[in-house]
């Protein structure tokens, strides 16, 4: 096993590619909140309270916890907008891409961070993610197994991207086609390091996403969805491997 190196957690909006200290020996815990069920979501955030770490929240929807959120001074708000009826002609969500932007941003005006649902992006919602005043881009995913030592890089627009090489159910399929470093192994390499969790997931402990689809159903009911929680090593349990990991 690699050695876990000295890390601390930040925020993404400290991320500097001018200053490799801002993100070198640092971890970036972050969660696109998905549309989670008030209970669901105030799980997850107890999880990471009880921590008492910095992490960036990426917003999908209006809830009382923003609240909660933005009260703890360790935490930041980040936009999770979702482009993906646009593809099927859908317009519930807005009827352009600067609509559905601009109605993301209503709920989080002070974000500068922005993850799109589904990693949706392109030469244009760049520009445009930029013309709201965003300033990191966190849309880029490169696996863990790639072998590749990450850092952050600047757009042709002024935007800092900033990939990111763990999340939770991207594991879960990764994990049953081959054998995946451990948080620890993972916490011992270089490179920038953001990990991406989703309260469902977490809830759930889902290892499988035949557990999350299987569960649809119950996703906006708590207290049943509780019931189905996996007992093992999945995303909630890599969720506390990694809080403890750096404490």
């Amino acid at each position: 096993m690699t050695a876990a190196r000295t890390r601390i957690f930040s925020t993404i909006s400290r991320i500097d590619m001018n200053d490799p200290s801002s993100w070198e020996d640092k971890v970036f815990l972050t969660f696109d909140i998905d549309w989670a069920h008030d209970e669901v979501l105030a799980d997850c955030i107890d999880l990471v309270e009880q921590a008492d770490v910095p992490a960036t929240w990426f917003v999908t929807h209006e809830t009382p916890l923003l609240a909660r959120l933005r009260a703890n001074p360790k935490f930041e708000l980040g936009i999770h907008p979702n482009f993906n009826f646009l593809f099927s002609l859908q317009t519930q969500a807005g009827a352009s891409a600067e609509e559905v932007l601009e109605r993301t941003m209503a709920l989080v005006p002070e974000a500068t961070a922005v993850r799109s649902h589904h990693m949706t992006q392109s030469s244009t919602l760049l520009n445009l993610f930029r013309s709201k005043g965003l300033t990191h881009d966190c849309n880029h995913f490169i696996p863990t197994t790639a072998g590749i030592t990450l850092k952050p890089w600047l757009l042709w627009n002024g935007m800092q991207r900033i990939p990111y090489s763990w999340e939770d159910d991207i594991m879960c399929i990764y994990g049953q086609q081959q054998s995946l470093p451990s948080i620890g192994d993972l916490l011992g390499q270089d490179g920038l390091m953001v990990f991406d969790f989703h309260p469902i997931h977490v809830y759930l402990n889902t290892e499988n996403l035949q557990r999350y689809e299987r569960t649809r159903p119950l996703h906006y009911q708590p207290n049943k969805l509780l019931q189905e929680r996996f007992t093992g090593s999945g995303a909630r349990q890599w969720l506390l491997d990694l809080l403890e990991s750096l404490h």
